[in-house]
């Protein structure tokens, strides 16, 4: 489907700017009905709210690069199909939107804008943030998110992450050098932070520290990466942790599995990251 491109302006700190995005008329439509579903949420807690609001999503596909529209970088808003990544995004700008009593489109955009982009400004391909790991540790400066993969028994992750610059073949807009050029600087300085997880073995332990809404980050001994899938945690039967996620296998779903016995069949995973929502 093609995407229509639309303008539009809102203040940031003392200046208003202006912003690109990349949005079908579906895609309006489909926000407009989940607002009003949203609406008539009574949830007693933030993170009922918001695991109620990632609940909304059940079936809805998974779609791969949903975010490489046209030849340069603009917020896209797709909530026609969602991976692993772009259902946590949504889910915590809608948690935004409800929170700040602003439903209009653009307060939405703002807010994924934020989430998305390193310090939440878009400038170009580059400053979005491709590693989740990075995801998290600027999510948490921005206040959005609490990492607690150390202080739950972690254990640091002591590898290079950076597979987009090894695999540049890949990524389309890698085919820009400026591009490329930016993503190899930032994986330079990711090499200078130290990553933290808890280890497969030590997730049954920790289980009865995760609550539902946290996001849950699968980490990988693939070389250059650091996770390779995502989710929120949620309580199933006997207050078991389940994993609500944007599945590979087709759709938005609730594993069939705790948490810890799910890990075991995902292969190359070496154990969980743990995030925190704190707005």
């Amino acid at each position: 489907m093609r995407y229509c491109l639309v303008f539009f302006f809102f203040f940031m700190g003392i200046g208003l700017n202006s912003q690109k995005l990349s949005c079908t008329p579906l895609d309006r439509q489909l926000y407009q009905e989940k607002v009003k579903v949203l609406e008539s949420l009574k949830a007693t807690s933030f993170a009922d709210s918001l695991v109620s609001i990632g609940m909304s999503f059940l079936g809805t596909p998974y779609a791969e690069k949903t975010l490489e529209i046209g030849k340069t970088e603009t917020l896209v808003i797709n909530l026609q199909g969602l991976d692993c990544t772009t259902f946590v995004e949504n889910v915590l700008a809608f948690s935004l939107v409800l929170q700040e009593k602003d439903a209009s489109l653009s307060a939405f955009a703002k807010h994924l804008k934020t989430i998305r982009y390193r310090d939440g400004v878009l400038d170009g391909y580059p400053s979005r943030l491709h590693y989740f790991s990075d995801w998290i540790r600027n999510n948490e400066q921005k206040g959005l998110v609490k990492n607690l993969s150390k202080e739950l028994n972690g254990k640091a992750l002591e590898k290079a992450i950076n597979f987009m610059g090894t695999h540049r073949e890949l990524y389309p807009f890698l085919k820009d050098d400026t591009n490329f050029e930016r993503i190899l600087d930032m994986e330079t300085q990711l090499a200078k932070e130290t990553l933290w997880y808890i280890p497969k073995a030590k997730i049954a332990v920790q289980e009865a520290q995760l609550r539902a809404g946290d996001i849950i980050a699968l980490a990988t001994n693939i070389n250059g990466l650091d996770v390779t899938h995502t989710g929120f945690a949620v309580c199933g039967p006997q207050n078991r942790i389940h994993l609500l996620h944007a599945s590979t296998v087709g759709e938005v779903v609730i594993s069939k599995e705790p948490l810890t016995d799910y890990l075991q069949k995902i292969k190359h995973n070496i154990g969980i990251m743990v995030a925190r929502p704190s707005f």
